[in-house]
């Protein structure tokens, strides 16, 4: 039977069917996955244990077998701790997991069917396991007669198989072992095995305490924990913990840190030395010393300050980024007049697909620098920045230091993806942690929580990136140095599409024969296929036609009109074919890049008010009321036009959502255009923010917004006179081929659009 149930994560926890535990939950979302199953799932559960240990483990580290436990009691705690009764039933198998809500996961689940086993097989394995467990009840001292009550009358090899492995003294890993295996017969097997080692265990323990016994005397009491180690460590060949010691030692030696480091660890390694084998500390403070004594204190990658080969290495895998390119040469400059300088903190802001962190890559390989990426969209814990205290269960550095580690040298170059999207919550504040990172004047002294010991970041180079440079936080935008990455235009993209993303396709695939394609086939899949501010897409078009083409074993000439044949129909329309009073084309920058939309004006009977839809933010509503004020001031239209008239603004693609100030002009172009019944040029676009005077002021994106209008088949664009001196940094190509039109008032254009006398 197939189902699907809310999946609760456990950590070091395994249960198994017919078990019975109580648990104790803090989180929040663990709470909520309780009350969704009280209510929907009829107070059932399916328990998971992740393979990984990571704090926030991906689907791909959790397991395909769970159990499905009912929640028998719960009790809400004074300290808003919830303690819960749960108890197996059957395991499942896990088909596949999806999304219950944003922060819960369900499972699609099939129960499991085992084949009958020959019955007198299953009665000789059967046999040989109760035998088995009363020889263990039998050596043990301090063992219980629960274990006895419960499989003394049950002839469930199923059921035996899990209430013995419950009742062990396994390791977690072990019963997690036992939980995923379905097959009873093999689980009946592997116990039987694993009871005789644990026979041996306890019978040549007891062999060690005799001995230690007979070596005692009333003086040397006090010594017996010491030498019963001793035994231990002599008869299991456990001496190699002494030589994992010295492993330390000599490691410490080696890194020559500063005294007061150095005396911390050295009390941290002999703790260890002291410690029992025994000890549940042990474990974490191997790994604690693991972490702190190779991490990269004092290793540094040799950087390559030749800035005429790191240009070519640039200039070979990136076209364009001229500013990111030139900067990275100031700085290789002024290091080679002073070796000590810091690094920039560079952030690049610009569309998805223009190259923000394939340029970062190249920018590590030209240097000779490793290369690190950390992603912080949607962080909202600063601990994974800084990791957690050792204190806490679990506890790991965090992702400043493993990529340190991992780099293993203390000058990388650190990618920090997508800086405006990270989270502000109750869980802390990333963006000031972040700040602490990256400011050369307190990273000298960076503390992780885990490793605390402060370690010298001022060697590292930080790159971080972003899409949209208004949703940086406040808090690290004034210690920036913003490098924005414009949208790259059709002539750029076929460029790019000729020297490298072609030629890399190639290297991709092998191949020896080229496609044979003239520019204005390769211009028409740009502009008809693709419709994006860079290029990602456009690789994978390009992929898409080499791939067809090649398994096609035909002819590798592509033209007009063979290219529909290997890639369909074009999926991009310019659709901006307007042909009634009312519409107007506009221009916006998103996170996206430039875009072109459509305004739309409806003006019907009702009641005086207006309407205002299509994803907009709350700058851009203010613009409606602004435009229409200085309409009314100014005459443009009268009171009888708008009496009992409801007038209905709608921008049109309201998937994407639209802010800042640079449409009044559209919107009450659009108004206008309605009312008067004039039908406004299907070519024509608008671009600037009207003042209640009817001052057209400056807005930006003009270069994007200008691409975006081009590659629409605009062919007039009235914009600001304040924005005439971005277009400097237009191609002269698209220019020659569009009509700019500088307004400085809004009477510039009523005059040539409505041709009407102003007063």
């Amino acid at each position: 039977m197939d189902y699907t149930i809310l999946v609760m994560l456990m950590k070091d926890l395994v249960i198994l069917p017919y078990q019975e535990i109580k648990i104790e939950l803090k989180d929040e979302i663990s709470k909520k996955i309780v009350k969704i199953a009280n209510k929907k799932y009829n107070s059932r559960v399916l328990i998971v244990s992740p393979n990984s240990q990571e704090l926030n483990p991906s689907v791909e580290d959790l397991p395909k077998m769970g159990v499905i436990s009912i929640i028998k009691s719960k009790l809400e705690l004074s300290n808003g701790n919830l303690r819960l009764t749960l108890k197996g039933e059957k395991r499942v198998k896990i088909a596949e997991y999806t999304s219950f809500s944003d922060d819960i996961i369900s499972a699609n689940c099939t129960d499991i069917t085992m084949p009958k086993l020959e019955e007198n097989g299953e009665e000789v394995v059967r046999k040989k396991l109760k035998e088995a467990i009363n020889e263990y009840i039998d050596a043990a001292p301090n063992i219980t007669n629960s274990i006895i009550n419960v499989i003394k009358d049950n002839e469930d090899l199923d059921f035996l198989t899990d209430a013995i492995t419950t009742f062990l003294p396994l390791k977690p890993s072990k019963k997690m072992g036992y939980m995923i295996e379905p097959n009873y017969e093999k689980r009946a097997i592997n116990l039987i095995k694993d009871i005789k080692l644990e026979i041996k265990y306890l019978k040549l323990e007891e062999k060690i305490d005799n001995r230690v016994e007979i070596s005692l005397s009333k003086e040397q009491e006090e010594y017996y924990l010491k030498e019963k180690l001793k035994e231990i460590e002599s008869v299991l060949g456990l001496k190699d913990e002494n030589e994992n010691v010295k492993i330390y030692y000599d490691r410490l030696k080696e890194l020559n840190l500063d005294k007061k480091i150095t005396k911390k660890l050295e009390g941290e390694i002999k703790k260890l030395e002291r410690m029992s084998i025994s000890s549940p500390e042990k474990a974490s403070l191997q790994s604690y010393l693991d972490w702190v004594l190779y991490l990269p204190w004092n290793i540094s990658s040799k950087e390559n300050l030749n800035s005429k080969k790191v240009m070519s290495s640039l200039n070979k895998s990136h076209y364009g980024l001229t500013k990111i390119k030139n900067r990275v040469i100031d700085y290789i400059n002024v290091k080679n007049l002073n070796h000590d300088i810091a690094s920039p903190i560079i952030c690049l802001v610009g569309p998805p697909g223009v190259g923000k962190t394939t340029i970062t890559k190249s920018i590590a390989s030209s240097l000779n620098r490793e290369f690190y990426k950390i992603s912080v969209g949607g962080l909202n814990d600063s601990t994974e920045l800084i990791g957690s205290r050792r204190t806490y269960l679990g506890a790991l550095p965090g992702k400043i230091i493993e990529a340190l580690k991992k780099c293993n040298t203390n000058n990388p170059v650190i990618l920090i993806d997508e800086v405006d999207k990270m989270v502000k919550d109750f869980k802390g504040d990333p963006a000031s942690t972040l700040l602490d990172i990256l400011d050369s004047t307190q990273n000298k002294t960076f503390t992780d929580y885990y490793i605390e010991e402060p370690f010298d970041l001022s060697k590292v180079m930080f790159i971080l990136t972003a899409n949209e440079i208004s949703n940086i936080p406040y808090t690290l935008i004034d210690r920036l140095e913003i490098i924005e990455l414009s949208s790259y235009n059709v002539y750029e993209k076929l460029d790019i599409a000729k020297k490298y993303l072609l030629p890399s396709i190639y290297e991709e695939f092998k191949l020896t024969k080229k496609l044979v394609m003239k520019d204005d086939t390769l211009m028409f899949l740009i502009n008809n296929y693709t419709r994006e501010s860079g290029v990602r897409n456009l690789k994978r078009v390009l992929k898409t036609l080499v791939t067809k083409v090649a398994t096609n074993k035909g002819s590798y000439t592509v033209t007009l009109k063979t290219l529909s044949k290997y890639l369909d129909e074009p999926k991009e329309d310019d659709d901006i074919t307007i042909s009634y009073p009312g519409v107007v084309n506009a221009l916006a920058y998103t996170p996206l890049g430039g875009i072109t939309f459509k305004v739309e004006c409806s003006i019907y009977e009702g009641k005086e008010e207006i309407i205002v839809t299509g994803s907009l933010g709350d700058v851009l509503k203010e613009s409606v009321m602004v435009g229409l004020s200085y309409l009314k001031e100014n005459n443009f239209i009268s009171k009888e036009d708008l009496k009992d008239k409801t007038i209905h603004l709608h921008f049109l693609d309201a998937s994407t959502k639209k802010e800042g100030p640079s449409c009044g002009v559209s919107i009450i172009t659009a108004i206008l255009s309605k009312i008067k019944n004039v039908v406004i040029d299907s070519k024509t676009t608008f671009t600037g923010e009207i003042s209640l005077k009817g001052d057209i002021l400056k807005v930006g994106g003009i270069k994007e917004k200008v691409i975006a209008a081009y590659n629409a088949g605009i062919k007039t664009i009235y914009l600001p006179s304040g924005n005439y001196n971005d277009l400097k940094e237009i191609p002269k190509k698209i220019l020659d081929k569009l009509e700019i039109k500088k307004v400085n008032t809004y009477k510039d254009i009523y005059k040539e659009i409505f041709k009407n006398n102003i007063a």
